[in-house]
């Protein structure tokens, strides 16, 4: 079986398989248009559409990001077997939500304004520590609500209560999940109106698209701060740039945007209390290489695959 491998990321597969590695800026070359498996790596929309229609004998994609939208998007055929980098970035994004939690709580971005003009923010240190508003610019005793609770929530809501936060989650089912827990999307405003930090790992699905609007923004406790570290076209860009302008969202911080990258005239830049970072916060797939050499193992023996999402 041969397996194509993208030149974006260092991949020791030890399967007993003939590894080619390409090009994602360039068409698969003719002679290996024979390949079984698909490892994509920030390969572009257009890339996988083409790659869709080259690879006759394709018979699993394996993506390393842990939502497979854009592949799954691309017009595989129902025999390709489609399977996510799920997990592979439990900890790399857990990590970046929870600095930018903490930078939106503890609003680093003003502190940050307040440092290129060279200004001691004495406002700042007042608002802090007036009575009336310090519980503002702590996870002590915050209520933390995450949308979308999979792997990765599993992966930081521990960090949250270990700071002091009552974290609590939303997903398409009720339940519990890793001990916190989940609420169905149905009950979600009851749950928005005592959520003081809403933070998002949701995919970018049908369903998703502009999820987060002017009513789940106004539905949110006032002055809540928001975070996404999930996809951008969760959110409705314009619906955050007026709660942000109006006060609504005290802050927000976001990893991801609709259009990547953010086209410099976009009006995201100026927004108000907005921490902007360029999509990187699980820019690092931890154990890749074994998930590819488990599932590629499990291809071989006709066994179900690990994360598998099509068909």
């Amino acid at each position: 079986m041969k397996i194509l491998i993208p030149n974006t990321i260092d991949l020791p597969v030890t399967a007993d398989v003939e590894t080619v590695v390409y090009d994602i800026d360039a068409a698969i070359p003719a002679e290996h248009r024979d390949a079984g498996v698909l490892v994509v790596w920030h390969n572009s929309s257009a890339w996988l559409q083409d790659a869709a229609r080259a690879l006759p004998k394709l018979r699993l994609v394996q993506a390393l990001a842990s939502g497979a939208d854009a592949v799954l998007s691309a017009g595989f055929g129902d025999e390709v077997r489609i399977c996510s980098g799920r997990s592979l970035h439990d900890g790399p994004v857990a990590e970046h939500a929870l600095a930018l939690i903490l930078s939106a709580v503890r609003r680093l971005d003003r502190l940050h304004d307040a440092q290129r003009d060279h200004r001691w923010d004495d406002d700042f240190n007042d608002a802090q520590s007036a009575p009336d508003t310090q519980r503002s610019y702590t996870l002590a005793g915050a209520r933390v609500t995450i949308w979308g609770f999979g792997s990765i929530a599993s992966t930081l809501a521990p960090f949250l209560t270990a700071l002091g936060a009552d974290v609590q989650g939303i997903a398409r089912t009720a339940g519990t999940r890793s001990g916190y827990p989940v609420h169905a999307d149905a009950d979600a405003s009851a749950i928005l109106a005592k959520t003081d930090v809403l933070v998002s790992i949701l995919p970018a699905t049908a369903e998703t698209t502009d999820l987060f609007d002017a009513e789940v923004f106004g539905a949110l406790k006032p002055g809540a701060a928001f975070v996404n570290v999930g996809r951008g076209a969760t959110v409705d860009e314009g619906a955050l740039i007026d709660a942000l302008a109006s006060g609504r969202l005290r802050a927000a911080a976001i990893d991801v945007t609709e259009s990547e990258p953010l086209p410099a005239s976009d009006p995201l830049w100026d927004a108000p209390n907005l921490l902007i970072t360029p999509h990187i916060a699980g820019n690092r797939p931890v154990g890749a290489a074994q998930l590819v050499d488990q599932n590629v193992t499990r291809l071989a023996a006709g066994d179900d695959l690990v994360n598998q999402v099509h068909p």
